[in-house]
């Protein structure tokens, strides 16, 4: 089941996925606009991983110890979700990290960080997600204080288990209870926005066409 409803995630994207979520009740599943595509691989879905971390002015004693402990955790299909607090001040990600995941099937990361390393990530079919680049490293600024527990990222509520499509319009979280009957509604929206566009494309007016299908 879960192997399917990321492989029917794929062939979605994420205005139609919002769209979905907001017809549920789920109004407020969109990360901020500042969280976009960083590498070329500009298309992420999969199984929600979450970690918190925090900005710091110190070294800590066993520095990267619970980022580290995330990527072991993690498992084939999911998606690091990181909050970090819209900081700019280092980089959380770079390109040792995302060979580590994608050596396990991770599908990529998003967070609200910044990465490193985009020359080699340019070259990667790895995602990553985030507010930007800087080429100082996290140690001494921002370090993981926790993982798999539930965050507040830009005002969505992210568990573990949730599910995540991102695309060039953006980041959208599913939420693991109403994921399956999303994505369903997802794919019937999808093709009825096809025969829509045809319409349009036929010149058949607006108006007629959204009184027809309530699509638009």
């Amino acid at each position: 089941m879960d192997s399917d409803l990321i492989k029917n995630l794929e062939g979605l994207y994420s205005a139609v996925v919002a769209d979905v979520l907001d017809s549920m009740g789920h109004r407020h599943q969109c990360l901020s606009a500042d969280i976009r595509a960083l590498t070329p691989a500009n298309r992420i879905c999969g199984r929600v991983f979450t970690a918190q971390a925090e900005v710091i002015n110190h070294i800590p004693e066993e520095p990267y110890k619970l980022e580290m402990a995330a990527i072991d955790q993690m498992k084939r299909g999911d998606v690091l979700v990181v909050d970090v607090r819209h900081d700019r001040t280092s980089a959380f990600w770079g390109e040792l990290l995302s060979t580590a995941c994608k050596a396990k099937g991770v599908r990529g990361t998003v967070m609200s960080g910044c990465t490193r390393d985009l020359w080699a990530l340019n070259q990667m079919d790895f995602p990553v997600f985030g507010i930007g680049c800087m080429p100082a490293d996290s140690k001494g600024r921002a370090d993981v204080t926790a993982i798999s527990e539930p965050i507040a990222l830009d005002g969505v509520m992210v568990k573990t288990g949730d599910y995540l499509l991102g695309d060039l319009d953006g980041v959208v979280v599913i939420p693991a209870e109403a994921a399956e009957e999303a994505i369903r509604l997802a794919m019937e929206k999808i093709a009825g926005e096809n025969t829509v566009r045809e319409e349009l494309a036929a010149g058949v007016p607006v108006a007629e066409v959204f009184a027809k299908h309530g699509i638009l």
